[in-house]
């Protein structure tokens, strides 16, 4: 089975001579939930929009389940719904019409249940006959939500759809999500939240400098490259980490009250039974232990890190 979105040596240059895009070759499977990571001006919108058809490439091939998006613009458009990052300027229609609208704008037949339908998921029925600029700002942000699912695309993109907006979207937006994904629908999204990528996603991807840097199975990313650490509270403050401790690379905490202990856990060995060992032979004690695991934005943070 081809993948849903194919996208092979993808440049965008600019006439000022910035390079949005650099040689970007992605592939997204049909039916995943697919999570493009970066750091603000990295590319993400810049790849989002090409793949719309906003943006036109400088060189490059995307299709849409196997269809070219440059030759057959209006078949490809039609299989996509795009939430974009920024707000549109105020409209004086109805949240119904403006779906409506959009429906129709994509060739659609009129559908009155399935507009009801995206309306309630987004808690949008109740305002339904609101004009759209008399809303909040979150409310506004469903309402983009249900405009790009009001034609019912096989693609979404989801560009920073719940920034800046209320605790209650955000989780209406990971079930409309979770959702979709069991109606086999792919979604890509951006996300200065990662806790929404590790929630959501099967893949990440990340992007940098107009380069895609990583593309990995997420649970996978987290195992390979998530390190965990062994936290310890001292029974008494410690004045300084004894020299026979140097191989474990301890850090001592500004109240001298913790060691922690960071450690791969992919290696064969983790290193506690012998640390722990040690700190009795150096007549050090501790009351409590416990361990965490680096998250997904940690990861992040160190591949951005490490390809700056």
């Amino acid at each position: 089975m081809h993948p849903m979105i194919s996208i092979n040596g993808l440049t965008k240059t600019y006439a000022e001579g910035f390079e949005a895009l650099k040689n970007v070759s992605l592939e997204i499977r049909r039916g995943e939930i697919f999570a493009l990571l970066g750091p603000n001006g990295a590319g993400k919108t810049t790849l989002i929009n090409a793949v719309c058809g906003i943006v036109t490439p400088t060189s490059g091939e995307v299709l849409v389940d196997g269809h070219d998006i440059s030759r057959e613009y209006r078949l490809t458009r039609q299989m996509i719904g795009l939430v974009p990052q920024e707000l549109p300027s105020e409209s004086f229609e109805t949240v119904w019409n403006t779906c409506r609208f959009s429906r129709g704008l994509f060739g659609k037949p009129p559908s009155p249940d399935h507009l009801e339908k995206v309306l309630k998921s987004l808690s949008l029925w109740d305002k339904k006959n609101t004009i759209s600029m008399q809303l909040s700002g979150g409310m506004k942000r469903r309402v983009l939500i249900a405009k790009a699912l009001s034609h019912e695309p096989e693609v979404l993109f989801l560009d920073e759809p719940t920034a800046g907006v209320d605790v209650e979207l955000r989780q209406d937006m990971w079930n409309v999500v979770e959702e979709l994904r069991e109606k086999g629908v792919t979604v890509i999204l951006t996300t200065h939240y990662i806790e929404e990528a590790e929630k959501l996603a099967d893949r990440v991807g990340v992007i940098n400098h107009g380069e895609i840097i990583l593309v990995e199975d997420k649970k996978k990313l987290m195992r390979e490259l998530g390190k965990k650490q062994l936290v310890l509270s001292l029974q008494a403050p410690l004045d300084a980490i004894p020299s026979q401790l140097a191989a474990y690379q301890l850090e001592l905490s500004e109240d001298r009250n913790e060691l922690t202990y960071t450690y791969d856990t992919m290696r064969e060995s983790t290193g506690i039974t012998a640390l722990l060992n040690e700190l009795r032979a150096a007549d050090i004690h501790f009351s409590d232990l416990f361990t965490s695991q680096s998250s997904l934005e940690d990861i992040f943070v160190d591949l951005v890190r490490k390809k700056a």
